[in-house]
């Protein structure tokens, strides 16, 4: 997906959230947000998807602010209220539907996205969530293409239900590779991320999406693991819109099941569906 005008807002009021984040003084928040703007006007008429256009403005950001995550402290918060709230509600899970939904509820630890807010009492959320279920619900379809699966995953938080859905896949016999960040960006899941919640040792490959801070993928990029299990999966689980932007219009690509809450109206649009609508959807 290409860049449109509330993507540029959006992208732009995430910068001053970073500059926040590290308690910038007034002007280099503003020489913050000036240069970055600068730099996404430059960009936004190239050959260049959003996500490729926005891991370019946060790494210019970061750079700027002389952080490497100014997130480190939400996503940790992220990882503890997942985890609390997993411990409470996974005994209510059983089939691979309720696995795929929670996973996508997770999907709503995302401080990406301008005007979405991540509530503070995530448990009755989850619940009230899960009882509403999927806007659209293609498990039926997905399940059976679960043999070998390049598992893409998106935010802190996020992944403590990832975790869930893939115990579930490796219970049926299914070869996992989950690919990771390969550095922060936003609150997305890194190896360090993964490596705490023990999902080295769960899957069968543990990998990242590339050498730079991305928070999509461009497979041109992958490095020779990632591009090999694509190449041999039945099924590609991407997670969130980064990875839905990146990938939604390539025809190339094994069958896709896109899990995520879409957060904004471009991705709504694209995707069919309202904004806020959960849904697991596959492009075959």
């Amino acid at each position: 997906m290409k860049i449109t005008d509330s993507c540029i807002d959006c992208l732009i009021s995430r910068v001053a959230l970073e500059c926040r984040l590290v308690g910038a003084d007034p002007q280099v928040t503003r020489q913050t947000m000036e240069s970055c703007r600068d730099l996404l006007f430059s960009l936004k008429d190239q050959p260049l998807t959003h996500p490729q256009i926005a891991s370019r403005i946060h790494l210019h950001a970061y750079q700027l602010l002389s952080t490497t995550d100014p997130f480190r402290e939400l996503k940790a918060q992220g990882n503890a209220e997942a985890i609390r709230v997993c411990r409470e509600v996974r005994p209510t899970f059983s089939t691979f539907r309720d696995f795929v939904l929670a996973s996508v509820i997770g999907n709503i630890f995302d401080y990406g996205v301008r005007g979405h807010i991540v509530t503070d009492d995530f448990s009755s959320f989850f619940r009230q969530e899960f009882e509403k279920g999927l806007a659209v619900d293609d498990t039926d379809r997905i399940l059976p293409l679960t043999q070998r699966v390049v598992y893409l995953s998106d935010n802190c938080g996020e992944i403590v239900f990832d975790r869930l859905l893939i115990q579930y896949l490796k219970s049926r016999g299914a070869h996992v590779t989950l690919a990771v960040k390969a550095l922060p960006a936003l609150n997305d899941a890194t190896l360090d991320d993964a490596q705490m919640l023990g999902l080295d040792r769960i899957v069968d490959c543990l990998t990242t999406n590339g050498t730079i801070p991305e928070i999509g993928l461009s497979p041109e990029e992958a490095p020779p693991e990632l591009k090999s299990a694509l190449s041999h999966c039945t099924l590609v689980i991407a997670k969130g819109m980064a990875n839905f932007e990146s990938l939604f219009e390539r025809s190339e690509l094994p069958p896709v099941a896109y899990l995520m809450a879409a957060k904004c109206q471009p991705v709504a649009q694209e995707a069919g569906v309202p904004v806020g609508a959960k849904i697991a959807m596959l492009r075959e």
